[in-house]
């Protein structure tokens, strides 16, 4: 699904123009990144947090050159769904 999608659903579901729909979702999204930029992680009850994850040193290898290299401790943005969400996800989607 993409943002063309859900934006489309959104608006038959709830009888909105897409445009109105389209610029609350990418506002949604701004927020969420710019929260996550901020150093402040985003809760949202019942669906999961948006979360920073750090990441330690390690190290790494170049296989074209064959050397090793050290990648730096970073973070990264991370989403956990909540214990709802994904209880939801167990019971509707079939496993293969």
């Amino acid at each position: 699904m993409t943002k063309a999608d859900i934006v489309s659903n959104i608006s038959e579901a709830k009888g909105v123009e897409k445009a109105e729909v389209q610029a609350v979702v990418e506002a949604f999204m701004e927020e969420v990144k710019n929260s996550l930029e901020n150093g402040k992680n985003v809760y949202l009850r019942g669906f999961g947090s948006f979360i920073i994850k750090r990441r330690a040193e390690k190290t790494g290898r170049n296989i074209s050159k064959n050397t090793t290299i050290k990648i730096p401790a970073h973070n990264i943005p991370a989403f956990k769904p909540s214990k709802m969400f994904v209880e939801s996800v167990k019971k509707s989607v079939k496993t293969k």
